[in-house]
Formats: structure tokens, sequence, C-alpha cells
């Protein structure tokens, strides 16, 4: 058996992440910056090179993004399955706060709820009731 955990690299690591833990509810479990590595350069010793975080109950990493700029795209979306409705439409609502819905979260033809959001830092999520 394997497990796919998403590696979420960020213009601010420490600033996304605290996004997703109000908006889905969470904390930081640990944190290690560049300045562990012998010969980092100054600017960059505080930046995060791995950070393990639970927002919603799923596990995320974080990276700072110190070798050149993030590239946003629609290549992934992070889809989040809840068994609550008020639990979905929460998340729904703190997600998209800064952010752009795509698709708004309703009843859909497949009997589940369904709604797309893009978040203020430009991550797709999928938040689902099955149906």
């Amino acid at each position: 058996m394997s497990k796919i955990t998403p590696y979420i690299h960020s213009e601010d690591a420490r600033a996304q992440a605290g996004f997703y833990i109000q908006a889905l509810g969470g904390e930081i479990t640990s944190v290690t910056t560049f300045g562990s590595i012998p010969g980092t350069p100054e600017e960059n010793k505080d930046k995060v090179m791995h950070m393990r975080v639970i927002a919603g109950g799923n596990e995320l990493f974080f990276s700072d993004s110190v070798f050149g700029p993030v590239q946003q795209g629609r290549s992934i979306s992070l889809s989040v399955a809840y068994e609550k409705d008020a639990d979905a439409r929460e998340a729904f609502k703190n997600l998209s706060e800064g952010g752009q819905v795509k698709f708004p979260f309703d009843l859909q033809v497949w009997g589940g709820y369904y709604g797309e959001v893009q978040d203020k830092y430009g991550f797709n999520w999928m938040i689902v009731i099955p149906a």
C-alpha cells in the first residue's frame, strides 16, 4: 500500500499553510529551514525547506521556493471529501476567501455535492460530498 502526500512549493510556505489551517482546521507539526544546511545564503536561512502540516485531517508538505518562482497551473487539483454538508460548505467558503469560485458548491446530477475554488495562492480545490 502506498500514500500520496501533496508537496506544495510556495512563495511563502508559512502564510499559505496558515491559511489552510485557518480554512480547514489543523496544525503545523514540523518545520525545517534552509538554515540547517551549511553554506545556505543568509537571505534563505529562515525560509522553509520542509514543513509538515495537518489540514482538515490530511497531511500536506510545504517548501518555500528558493530556486525560482512558483508556477501555477490546473494540472493538479486538491480534492477533499466530506461526510457532513456543514463541514463541506465551511471549507468551500473559507478556501474561497480572496480566491475565485470556479464551480459553485451544489447538488450534482450524480447525487453528490461538488464545488471548485481556486484559492488566493492559485491552488485549485475540489470540495465533494459523495453520493
